[in-house]
Parts: C-alpha cells; sequence; structure tokens
C-alpha cells in the first residue's frame, strides 16, 4: 500500500480530520483507568450519566462524579445519586492514552478526562499503575460562577466480591492528599483464575492539598449526601473499617473548589493508583511490578506523579496525536479509529514485573477466555502491538516460554502453550499441561515462537537474542520440518473451532516458522542450516500452493474441496521479507474474501459466520491495493459502532448481526497495528 505525501504534509493535512473520525465512532465501551487485568476499568456509555463503571469482567466498580454549579449540582459520571439530574452530555472522544467526556450546563463547559499515559515506547513510565482524571472548566456565557466538583471511587475496585471486609486511611504525603482502601485479610496471590478481581493490595486516590476543599474515606452514602447538601466531606473515621463491603460501600472521595471568572479555563485533577504488593508468581517466586525498580514504594511513585503532569500531560497529547496521523497514513481514518480504540485495551491486559535481575517479564491474562497466563497463541496475534511500538515488551513476552522450555519441567519436543492461570506462573495448565498431550497446539505454538523470533531479530537489526535459546529454537524447528506441512487432528490458536487435520492455515504458519529458522540461522552464521531450511520452506510452499488449490480460492483443510478460510499467516511472507508466496496466490485469496464477508466482517472459514478481529486486519494487511485493504477494515469498523453489546472490545463475534461470540478484554487486538507493522519494515529495509 502506498503513501505519497511526506510526514509533515500528514502533520498539517489530516490531524483535524482525524479527531473527527475518532470522536464520531462511538466505542462498544470506553476505557477509563487502564493498567493491568486488574487495576482496569470501563464505562460503557458515550453518555457517562447513564450507567455506572465495571471491571471489564463486568463486576461493578463504580467511578462518580459531580458538579455543583451556583448552588444547583449535577451527575458527571454514574447512575447515582438517582435524585441528582444528569448534566447536559456533548460528547465522548477516545485517543491513545486518554478519555475525554464533555459537558455543557448553566453557561460552564466541562471536560473530564481519564488519562493513563500508557506510552508504550518508555517502559518505565507504561508500568506506572497510575491514572489521571482531570476537569477543564470554563465560562461559555460570559459570566463568572462558583463551581464544586465531586469525585469518588468505590472500594469495590480492591475486592473480589462484596462480602470482603475493607480497611481505609487518609493520610498527607509529599503534599498530596491520600486516601487508601484494601482488603482487610489481604490474602496475597491466593487465587486464579479468568472471572476474578483483585483482592489484595491497595488502591490510592491522591489529590494536591492546594487545590481541594476535603477528601474523606468511608461510607459512600455520607460523602455523596454531603456534597449534594453543599457541607464540607466530614473528617475520616476509622470506627468503621474492617466491615464488608456491602454493608458500607466504601469510597474514596474528594472535594474540589473550581470557582471560574469570566474568560478563564480552570483545571483541577486526581490521581488513582495500585499497588498491589505482589503481582504474579513465577514459578514459586512472587514478583513485583516493574515500576518499583525506579520507585521506593508507593509515596514517592505517587509524588513523582504529581510532579510530573504537566509534562506526562503534554507527552500524552504529543503521542496521541502521532499515532493518530501515523495509523492514519497506514490504513486511513477508519483503520486509525480502530488501533486508537485497541492502544490501551492491548497494553492493559498485560502485567510487567521485574525478575530477579531486574529486568522485565511481560505476561498476558487470557481475559474472558479462560484466564491462562503467558499464552503463545495470545501475545502472537497481539504481537505487532509490541513489534510496533516497543519489541523490549515483546521479548518480556517470549522470554518466559523459552525459559520454561529449557527449565526441564517441560516434558515435550514442541513449544508450551503457557505458563499457568494468571497470576500463578507455575507451569501450564491448558489441556494436558506437562502430564499428557491431550489438547496441546505443537504446531501453533512453534510456529509462533520461531516467527516472533525472527520478527524480533527484523526490528532489532541482529539475532543475538535468538542466540541464547538456539538449541530449544533448533529443536522447535525440526518439529516443524517433520510435522508441519501437513498437521494431523489438533488445536490452532482458533481452539474454540475444535479440532482440525491437514489445517492449510496452520501449514502456513509452520512453513513461515520454517523461513524465520532459516533466516536466523543466516543472521547468525549457520549458512548450511541457512540454505536447508530456506529450500524445505520453498518446497513446502510450492506443495502448500498445489495441495490446498480450490479453484478461486484455496481451502480450509487439504481434503476439505468447498472450503475457505482465512490465511492470515500468510502476512508474514511481506512483512518479514520472505518472498515465499507468489502474488497472485495472495490477489486470489483477496478477490475471494471480498465476495464472501458480511455486514460486519469477512468470517474466519466456511464452517460458521463468527469471525476474530485480529486475523481479519491481519489479513486486510495482505490486500495488495488499498482499496481491497479498506474494504475488508470498514465492516470492523461498523461492528465497532454498532455492535449492540456494549462491553471492552471484544476480537471474537457474529459478522451477520455485529453480536458478540465471546471474549472481552483480551490483548490480541494489538493485532490490528499489523498494517502499521508492514509499514515500519519496510521503511527499515529500504
Amino acid at each position: 500500500m502506498k503513501r505519497y505525501l511526506p510526514i509533515i504534509a500528514l502533520l498539517l493535512i489530516f490531524i483535524p480530520d482525524i479527531f473527527s473520525q475518532v470522536k464520531e465512532l462511538r466505542a462498544p465501551s470506553y476505557p477509563l483507568i487502564t493498567h493491568d487485568p486488574y487495576f482496569s476499568i470501563w464505562i460503557s456509555d458515550e453518555n457517562p450519566t447513564e450507567v455506572d463503571a465495571t471491571h471489564w469482567t463486568n463486576k461493578p466498580m463504580p467511578v462518580r462524579s459531580m458538579v455543583r454549579i451556583d448552588g444547583k449540582v449535577y451527575r458527571l459520571m454514574g447512575k447515582l445519586p438517582a435524585y441528582v439530574p444528569a448534566a447536559l452530555s456533548t460528547g465522548a472522544t477516545v485517543t491513545a492514552t486518554q478519555t475525554t467526556f464533555s459537558f455543557t450546563q448553566d453557561g460552564i463547559g466541562i471536560e473530564m478526562t481519564f488519562m493513563s499515559p500508557l506510552i508504550v515506547e518508555d517502559i518505565d513510565l507504561v508500568t506506572r499503575p497510575v491514572t489521571y482524571v482531570t476537569w477543564e472548566i470554563r465560562s461559555e456565557d460570559g459570566k463568572p460562577h462558583k463551581a464544586d466538583l465531586y469525585f469518588e471511587i468505590s472500594g469495590l475496585a480492591c475486592v473480589d466480591n462484596r462480602s470482603q471486609q475493607v480497611v481505609w486511611d487518609h493520610r498527607q504525603a509529599g503534599g498530596l492528599e491520600v486516601l487508601k482502601i484494601g482488603t482487610q485479610s489481604q490474602e496475597i496471590l491466593k487465587k486464579s483464575g479468568d472471572d476474578v478481581r483483585i483482592d489484595w493490595g491497595y488502591l490510592y486516590a491522591a489529590a494536591p492539598g492546594t487545590d481541594i476543599g476535603s477528601a474523606y474515606a468511608g461510607r459512600g452514602e455520607t460523602a455523596s449526601a454531603a456534597f449534594t447538601e453543599g457541607e464540607k466531606l466530614p473528617f475520616t473515621s476509622t470506627t468503621e473499617t474492617g466491615g464488608r463491603v456491602a454493608d458500607l460501600n466504601p469510597v474514596l472521595s474528594f472535594e474540589i473548589p473550581a470557582d471560574i471568572s469570566v474568560g478563564e479555563k480552570k483545571e483541577r485533577h486526581v490521581l488513582l493508583a495500585y499497588d498491589d504488593i505482589f503481582s504474579v508468581e513465577y514459578f514459586g517466586r512472587q514478583l513485583e511490578g516493574y515500576w518499583k525498580k525506579k520507585f521506593t514504594g508507593i509515596d514517592e511513585l505517587l509524588a513523582v506523579a504529581e510532579k510530573e503532569y504537566n509534562d506526562l500531560k503534554a507527552r500524552c497529547n504529543k503521542y496521541d496525536n502521532n499515532m493518530a496521523v501515523r495509523a492514519e497514513s497506514a490504513g486511513g481514518e477508519k483503520y486509525a479509529s480502530i488501533c486508537i480504540l485497541a492502544h490501551r485495551q492491548c497494553m492493559a491486559a498485560h502485567k510487567v514485573v521485574m525478575d530477579e535481575s531486574g529486568q522485565p517479564l511481560c505476561f498476558s491474562k487470557e481475559n474472558f477466555s479462560n484466564g491462562s497466563m503467558g499464552t503463545v497463541d495470545v501475545f502472537y496475534p497481539a504481537s505487532p502491538f509490541f513489534l510496533y511500538l516497543n519489541p523490549e515488551l515483546l521479548k518480556a513476552q517470549t522470554t518466559p516460554i523459552f525459559d520454561y522450555a529449557e527449565s526441564g519441567r517441560w516434558p515435550w519436543p514442541y513449544a508450551p502453550h503457557d505458563i499457568g492461570k494468571y497470576p500463578l506462573g507455575n507451569g501450564q495448565k491448558y489441556g494436558g499441561g506437562e502430564l499428557t498431550e491431550e489438547r496441546q497446539m505443537p504446531v501453533e505454538e512453534c510456529g509462533n515462537m520461531l516467527i516472533l523470533a525472527y520478527a524480533i531479530a527484523c526490528t532489532e537489526g541482529d539475532a543475538e537474542y535468538a542466540g541464547k535459546y538456539w538449541q530449544t529454537i533448533t529443536k522447535w524447528a525440526e518439529y516443524l520440518r517433520e510435522k508441519g506441512f501437513n498437521p494431523d487432528n489438533q488445536l490452532c490458536t482458533d481452539d474454540f473451532a475444535g479440532h482440525l487435520a491437514h489445517n492449510a492455515n496452520l501449514s502456513v504458519k509452520a512453513i513461515m516458522g520454517i523461513a524465520s529458522y532459516a533466516s536466523l540461522s543466516d543472521m547468525l552464521g549457520h549458512k548450511e542450516a541457512a540454505i536447508e531450511y530456506r529450500s524445505e520452506a520453498e518446497k513446502m510452499m510450492k506443495n502448500w500452493i498445489r495441495e490446498a488449490d480450490d479453484g478461486d480460492h484455496y481451502r480450509l483443510a487439504f481434503d476439505k474441496p468447498g472450503t475457505w478460510s482465512q490465511k492470515y499467516n500468510m502476512v508474514w511472507d511481506e512483512v518479514l521479507g520472505f518472498s515465499l508466496i507468489p502474488d497472485d496466490v495472495i490477489s486470489k485469496e483477496i478477490k475471494h474474501y471480498l465476495k464472501v464477508q458480511n455486514r460486519y466482517g469477512l468470517p474466519l472459514d466456511n464452517r460458521s459466520t463468527y469471525t476474530k478481529i485480529d486475523w481479519i486486519l491481519w489479513t486486510a494487511s495482505m490486500a495488495g491495493t488499498e482499496e481491497d485493504f479498506r474494504q475488508l477494515v470498514s465492516p470492523v469498523y461498523n461492528f465497532l459502532d454498532e455492535t449492540p453489546d456494549r462491553v471492552p472490545m471484544t476480537d471474537w463475534y457474529w459478522t451477520t448481526t455485529g453480536e458478540m461470540r465471546g471474549f472481552v478484554a483480551r490483548s490480541v487486538v494489538g493485532g490490528v497495528y499489523m498494517e502499521l507493522l508492514k509499514e515500519k519494515m519496510k521503511s527499515k529495509n529500504q
């Protein structure tokens, strides 16, 4: 896909259009607080007074705000208090790091913004568990106004269920008013699974002491009633700490004066943070969040986060603008909107910790899939996001798999599927795990790991990382050479579709894996292996074209004429520069896809009308023309804009109705960055 405008021209021409397009996309759900699989809160309406915020598992985690304008109180976020009218909502916008809700009421304009500074290139910053909530207030009627803001976050953000008991605290630290809440029992890393929430560590809310009128931790109705009645929040009392959340509905809350003069714009903000103490267990060792490499504790983190607020806001604005420009340049306005919406979700489905030597390890969680931790066929579809923005974070995901395979515990000659059930990474739990070969994914995971090893080498310009694990990589390449071309009856990453023998797309993955091994061998100076495996990949691809051919397209399985499927694994041929697949093979597939796609996208294959959002965007990146790319992408945009399921971006949905089939808030949406990655790799090779 060719682009002719220089980047300076794009910056001048497209920024206004980009943000108008982002505003027009009605997100299925809006990210508020997005840091890791536990500290992840969303709201499912563009008018935030219509619903309450929830964790991505759809369990309540209310975040509420009100404003008092010249004595009259209005809601800005949340359904309660029901007796308080809602301010007039005028729109919601999403950028890569920020979500903004706009209001106008009684002569005042208000913008309420949630900023999670997930600037992915900066590993120190992206791992800080701090979100800023900012209000910008301005007079729109040429008159001064007396105004006060109210904010609260529910104690539900630190428990798994309402029956748990919590304790809270209120103190001053470094010029900040700091509120804290957490469970009384503090059973650190005692549970794992999918539909669970954190119940250890502590939630913090902080605000500059010079800006706030009062702060309070305790019963929620006490705080909101005080504000609506025009009173200061009461002093925090510890007499009720230790009670059940169900009985107390506890909150951390602030009352913030914000009077404005004519022509003045006033800004106020609070900080929300979570200290989970220990984040994951990794083969018996409890590991801390990577942010603790730079900070002695939460007080220092909050102090620095407050000090850097203005600089970070400027950095986030610049990052958001650049991301929008780059995405639109690569794939158009609708593509840019999809990438922007996926950004925080992808990063927030991971936790970055530091190992015993201080190096980063990054673990995904299979959100609303099965809760697996560090799953290869989850970070494989998400990999374009990390390869494009920060390959170090992809290495931090592949390293645990390599180390596990070389630990002596993993008994099979192919790559593992995962390292455990989040947040307990003590060995594979999926399928037969370490005990049997039941429901394993041999070709899938070997192909994934070899492709990613070479992709990392391409982005870094050397294969040093792969060289550290060369014996294991060679073993997996040998496995693919023996078993990969015509896979037996096994699962692939699309395991929800069941076992399938002779899977043509899985065969492509094996071929791409073997080509990756050949290229890695060449980079490392193993010339004979490079020639041998390159020849093998070429031979396999020629055989594939013959065996999979079905007239005007290629088959789902070699032995199933009259079938078809997305061959999304072919995208690596261009991205990694293998040149194994003739152009006419790709163009024949794309033409067929355009004939069989539905209103909301291209089905995964002929067996059903459901699809995967990541794979559609990979398939679209194979298109030879800009028009074909956009024809494949546009239905995905329509799906996001029209789906009736108001949940964080699902990746598995019905292409006929736009309804969710399954999976919520998963990291695999990072796969939509494939077109950006392709453009990046083209630039590197020019």
